[in-house]
């Protein structure tokens, strides 16, 4: 990656509180009672860390916090 490929892809995620909000709002509207709902409201909560200037991560943080996520539920939980 060039150096103005990393400035593009970092202007792409500029602090934006709307952005978070709204990733936030879908995120708790769908949140249900099954596991699938909760781990798509739990990436949608993840993303908009992206957009919140209080959170320092990154696209390739998001991605295996995710890939984890799916990981733990395919075992069926954390204590398994």
């Amino acid at each position: 990656m060039t150096a103005a490929d990393e400035t593009e892809a970092d202007d792409r995620f500029e602090p934006d509180p709307e952005r978070v909000a709204t990733l936030r709002e879908i995120a708790d509207e769908i949140r249900g009672e099954t596991s699938e709902s909760k781990q798509l409201a739990n990436v949608l909560y993840r993303t908009s860390d992206l957009y919140d200037e209080d959170e320092e991560t990154t696209p390739e943080e998001i991605v295996r916090n995710v890939k984890f996520i799916l990981e733990v539920v395919e075992r069926g939980g954390l204590d398994r």
